[in-house]
């Protein structure tokens, strides 16, 4: 199944959705992504109906109105961005300063959409004053608008009546969960992608995050998490305190682009946490996960269920 992602975003869970999803307990009613960003997990979550609901938060007030655009009018953001892909021919670099300059005043989402298409990295990056700073990929136009109509409509489709919109502080969306949802967290300052600039347009304390998952567990919410992570000898962020009594694994996420370009042949993991309040739900045998996570690395190009 061709999965439709029209936001590209560099740091997007797409190749570990597989995995991620088979931890998913049956009848959720709504899956919660409070950092949203490309929303990879509820897409695929979405085409595979493994919740009837979703919810999708980003402090990015943009790219929250770039998703409600393609959720809601995806005739008309498909249109602009046509317009604008056509617009850039023959002069590319120029045109796109002059489309970051307009998005920085105005914030429209068709501006967003086409900065993430040329953008290097497909990676958001703001400046101290607030302002999208990253530059443009020379080597290519972007997603050709007919690729980009073709997945707007699909995640319009899947999304339209099913999902809420929303840009807040993380932990007012996280307040809303009941025992009968399931929340995916992804933050943005930690992990194996983060690669410094500034994604978001708020810091998170990690304080503040630590205790927001200490309620969660409190009140039995099931939630997964992807945080931290390594490549080679190399880590990424830091591990999560084991009063939260959350199960770590590793899952493979691909060789690391990085460690090819210097030469090396490096494999990607990421951390990926789930709460108690999930492992009792899905009844798991944490054992078997764990010693199948350290003996194999688990793969999540397997379509392999524990």
């Amino acid at each position: 199944m061709k999965i439709p992602h029209p936001i590209p975003y560099q740091g997007s869970k797409r190749n570990l959705a597989q995995k991620i999803l088979s931890f998913f307990p049956a009848n959720t009613m709504t899956l919660f992504e409070p950092f949203a960003g490309s929303a990879a997990i509820s897409i695929a979550a979405a085409l595979r109906k493994r919740s009837k609901h979703f919810h999708l938060n980003d402090i990015n007030e943009p790219l929250i109105a770039l998703w409600d655009s393609i959720i809601n009018r995806p005739d008309q953001i498909s249109e602009q961005y046509t317009k604008l892909w056509h617009a850039q021919i023959g002069q590319e670099r120029e045109f796109y300063d002059q489309i970051r300059e307009k998005f920085n005043r105005t914030s429209r989402p068709d501006f967003m959409l086409y900065l993430l298409a040329r953008c290097v990295k497909a990676a958001i990056r703001y400046n101290f004053n607030g302002e999208f700073n990253q530059s443009p990929d020379n080597r290519r136009l972007g997603r050709h608008p007919a690729m980009m109509k073709n997945d707007v409509h699909a995640i319009s489709i899947i999304f339209k009546r099913k999902c809420t919109l929303t840009s807040k502080d993380y932990k007012q969306v996280l307040n809303l969960a009941t025992k009968d949802d399931l929340i995916y967290m992804d933050p943005p300052y930690q992990g194996t992608f983060a690669s410094g600039g500034f994604r978001y347009y708020g810091n998170i304390e990690l304080e503040d995050f630590i205790d927001s998952l200490k309620t969660l567990g409190a009140k039995n919410i099931p939630f997964i998490l992807s945080y931290d992570g390594r490549t080679g000898n190399k880590t990424f962020g830091e591990f999560l305190p084991s009063h939260l009594k959350l199960t770590r694994i590793e899952v493979a996420a691909g060789r690391s682009s990085q460690a090819t370009l210097l030469g090396r042949n490096h494999i990607t993991y990421e951390s990926v946490y789930l709460s108690e309040a999930l492992i009792q739900k899905l009844n798991l045998n944490i054992e078997k996960i764990l010693t199948k996570s350290a003996k194999s690395q688990i793969s999540l190009f397997e379509c392999e269920e524990i």
